[in-house]
């Protein structure tokens, strides 16, 4: 592995830990389910941005998609950095804003954990957002103040959806399945004042999980500018808000 890939391969790392987050399925080895297309909504040619926005929460699984709070995760991840492919393992932990990830790669291992005051990171220098402001789970966010719920822009306008942009002004910008109102795709940016950065998603496959369809393989594009990487996620062994050891989020000594 050359140099330039090291370092891609750190700053994906931290990129890796809200991708993670914001997909991740709170699921507990359950078959494959399809959404009951007699209860969920199905996206309108005439329903508003916002209509279209609480017609795919609610297809998700509503209130209880919202009141989810913690989960444990872990598999297989594939990365591809110029032509160069990466297969990995990745396991991840999160209690509200508490969290804990770790990538492990035949190169190289890198770690991330937060307290809930302070993190402290393997792979420092790349500032991310908070936990659930970008990607799927912004979802979430639906309905919720400061939280604004608009049209996709002209460009992208063929494809039916709506787009969020936190307070702090992370804009998601999410695709629906027009006949089933599931997110079949997103894009996410932001800019931490010393870059923008970009990623986007599409989803392959969906978990049917205690009345939840909530994303199991998905694929992902992250853009740094002048780097771009690819990755593939499976998501396994995954609990739905499980009971956190007291230690779970210890900062590492």
């Amino acid at each position: 592995m050359n140099f330039l890939s090291c370092i891609f391969l750190e700053c994906l790392g931290s990129i890796v830990i809200i991708v993670l987050v914001s997909h991740f399925a709170y699921s507990q080895d359950k078959p494959l389910g399809s959404p009951n297309l007699g209860t969920v909504p199905v996206a309108d040619a005439g329903q508003t941005p916002n209509e279209i926005a609480t017609a795919s929460l609610s297809a998700h699984g509503g209130d209880k998609l919202k009141k989810m709070r913690s989960f444990l995760a872990k598999g297989p991840a594939d990365l591809n950095f110029m032509g160069q492919a990466i297969s990995g393992f990745f396991s991840i932990a999160m209690d509200g804003d508490k969290y804990h990830f770790e990538l492990i790669t035949p190169f190289q291992s890198m770690k991330q954990v937060y307290d809930g005051h302070r993190t402290v990171s393997s792979f420092p220098g790349v500032l991310m957002p908070p936990i659930g402001e970008m990607g799927f789970f912004v979802l979430q966010r639906v309905g919720d103040s400061g939280y604004l719920i608009s049209a996709l822009v002209e460009s992208k306008k063929k494809r039916r959806g709506f787009r969020i942009t936190t307070p702090d002004g992370i804009v998601t910008d999410f695709f629906v399945n027009e006949k089933t109102g599931l997110i079949k795709g997103y894009e996410s940016s932001y800019d931490d004042s010393v870059r923008k950065f970009t990623t986007a998603g599409e989803i392959d496959e969906y978990q049917a999980v205690d009345g939840l369809m909530i994303p199991k393989k998905y694929e992902q594009r992250f853009d740094f500018g002048q780097m771009t990487g690819y990755a593939s996620y499976n998501a396994k062994n995954i609990l739905v808000n499980p009971q956190m050891a007291g230690d779970a989020f210890a900062i590492p000594k």
